[in-house]
């Protein structure tokens, strides 16, 4: 026997709740839950697009700010064809039914941790915060003559302290409609099994007459590791998984931090880092360095020879060590967190930036070391070579500083001076027989090869080039290039971007990995909106906004796990049972009174 159990959403959002209550499931004895949504409301417009298509059902744009919280958020007075929202408009946000179980997820700004204390005090940030209360109150009138059997309030967790004022009157308020209530906390990582730990608050309001019977807790599951969720997209920057998928443009300085954060830790990393005047004191960071000079070895593998002159500057001396202390301070949500490819991430937020909270991974999945084989190497006289191998050509040159002081092969002397005896085995290569011409394209006329050939020939970057053959090479015509963007940040020679450009780099770790900021689509898949084998479509082009609703989202697989016990609850109450004997414990000792006991005793 089907039940039909309607369920409402204020502040909807996306749309996240909607779909994991249309996915709960529940049976008591011959009776079979059927959940439906009957509709959404939230200011937003593009939120409102993204909930069609999410819970099934047209959402509806209403602005549920009283005139004088309008004006003190905004700063100005509402348009001429705003008004303020009333009770009517939210049960025409509901199709003019009525539901069993009303959701609300009112904007938690104001009550995050991540607002400082005292802008959350600020007259703005107070108005926003009272929207929760007014939107309960507007939900109550709305359907004062058959009210909802159940009332879900979530929110940040931080709610309890810096709303507490505001959370008694909503409690208030629901006693005084004839709900007993009560507060708990929830992981909804544990509930939906997913890779990110997000603690939120809960009130739980059953209606006194309508529903006597307890409500169990959900069951709680392992959390997933992050890479069971990310190994099975494709990697990011991938043109196939849509705009989503790309890889953020940050800052230059925010992927040098991450650069420095160690996987599962956080921006706690960069504490153990010396700085000196505003410097690094142990690292340099080079555009490029072929010689080896600050090397750093794999820790599984082999270090080169240890020489007497052996520094960090000298050669490959140092080691990649992979036995570091883990932060002990270290919490979900923190700045430049870098995650463990087989963990769980923290609380997906609306937060856009890997400086903003736990938003990057240690992907393995990076395509190989590069590659510095020495070659066109040159040593400096006073240091030492390399290895000497049967590679020819592999960085065995020396800056000789003896110019003109020896009797050696490919000797070239002054234009004044005189030459050595010219013997009948004379070339360049077996003595002093050259001469340092002055008179550049003296007696040379047009058509000379020499003049032609543009040997070493480097083309202006305004001017082009010859015809580029089959055997080009730096010496024996004009294919080279005098390229002016090998600098950044307004320092000529400085090959390094500027602290603030934005770019998208590929930061491979000492551990060998790839620290990374997640794509707007991971972070979808990690908040369970989608499956990581599908993509996801939202409204709008826009990365910042893509994320904010993403973060601001009800996990589906949380509300699923919770929509499957309330279900269980209003079965038990329609078939006229009190208690039922259950596998999992009462969901939280307060919430256990307050659906069982009149008035909410306990």
């Amino acid at each position: 026997m089907k039940q039909e159990i309607r369920h409402f959403h204020l502040f909807c959002g996306l749309g996240g709740g909607a779909h994991g209550f249309n996915a709960g499931h529940a049976r008591v004895g011959a009776m079979e839950a059927e959940f439906r949504c009957i509709g959404g409301v939230d200011s937003d417009p593009a939120a409102i697009a993204d909930f069609g298509r999410a819970a099934g059902v047209p959402g509806t744009v209403l602005d549920m700010f009283s005139r004088e919280q309008y004006q003190t958020f905004h700063g100005r007075e509402p348009g001429a064809d705003w008004r303020e929202a009333t009770a009517v408009d939210v049960q025409r946000g509901a199709g003019g039914e009525r539901p069993h179980i009303v959701f609300l997820s009112a904007p938690c700004k104001g009550f995050s941790g991540l607002l400082s204390q005292a802008r959350s005090t600020t007259p703005k940030y107070q108005a926003l915060n009272g929207l929760a209360l007014r939107g309960v109150w507007l939900m109550l009138e709305a359907w004062r003559d058959d009210p909802p059997e159940l009332i879900i309030f979530e929110n940040v967790p931080r709610i309890a302290s810096r709303g507490r004022a505001l959370l008694d009157q909503i409690v208030a308020l629901l006693e005084a409609y004839g709900y007993a209530v009560a507060e708990t906390t929830h992981d909804c990582g544990e509930l939906g099994g997913m890779a990110q730990s997000r603690k939120r608050f809960l009130m739980v309001a059953r209606h006194q007459e309508k529903v006597p019977a307890f409500l169990y807790e959900p069951q709680k599951r392992p959390l997933a590791a992050v890479g069971d969720i990310l190994g099975r997209m494709p990697l990011p920057g991938d043109e196939a998984a849509g705009p989503m998928h790309r890889v953020p443009r940050l800052q230059w300085k925010t992927w040098v931090r991450l650069a420095f954060v160690e996987a599962g830790s956080d921006w706690r990393s960069l504490n153990r880092l010396v700085v000196e005047d505003g410097n690094l004191r142990d690292y340099l960071i080079v555009p490029d360095m072929h010689a080896g000079t600050y090397g750093v070895r794999d820790w599984a593998g082999a270090t080169g020879t240890i020489t007497g002159n052996a520094r960090p500057v000298t050669g490959s001396f140092s080691v990649a060590d992979p036995r570091f202390t883990a932060s002990t301070q270290w919490r979900d949500g923190q700045a430049y967190g870098v995650r463990r490819w087989n963990s769980p991430t923290g609380t997906v937020t609306g937060q856009q930036a890997a400086g903003q909270g736990a938003f990057s991974v240690a992907d393995p999945r990076h395509h190989g070391a590069p590659k510095h084989n020495n070659c066109f190497r040159v040593v400096r006289w006073g240091g030492e070579s390399r290895a000497i191998t049967g590679a020819h050509g592999s960085g065995q040159c020396v800056a000789d500083p003896r110019g003109g002081h020896f009797d050696a092969e490919c000797g070239v002397v002054e234009w004044r001076a005189h030459t050595g005896a010219v013997a009948g085995k004379s070339s360049p290569s077996n003595g002093r027989f050259s001469v340092a011409d002055p008179r550049p394209s003296m007696q040379r006329t047009k058509g000379d090869h020499y003049v032609t050939g543009g040997h070493y020939g480097v083309v202006p970057w305004t001017a082009s080039t010859g015809a580029v053959s089959a055997s080009a090479c730096h010496d024996n015509g004009h294919w080279s290039v005098a390229d002016p963007r090998g600098f950044a940040g307004g320092a000529p020679g400085n090959c390094l971007p500027a602290a603030t450009d934005r770019l998208v780099a590929m930061i491979q770790a000492l551990d060998g990995t790839w620290h990374r900021p997640f794509t707007t689509l991971e972070l979808a898949a990690l908040q369970g909106l989608m499956d990581p084998e599908e993509q996801l479509e939202l409204d709008g082009l826009s990365d910042g906004a893509w994320r904010e609703r993403i973060g601001n989202a009800v996990p589906p697989p949380a509300a699923k796990a919770i929509a499957d016990m309330m279900g269980e609850t209003l079965l038990l109450a329609w078939a006229g049972e009190t208690f039922v004997l259950s596998a999992t414990p009462v969901w939280v000792r307060p919430v256990a009174a307050a659906l069982s006991l009149p008035g909410g005793a306990a």
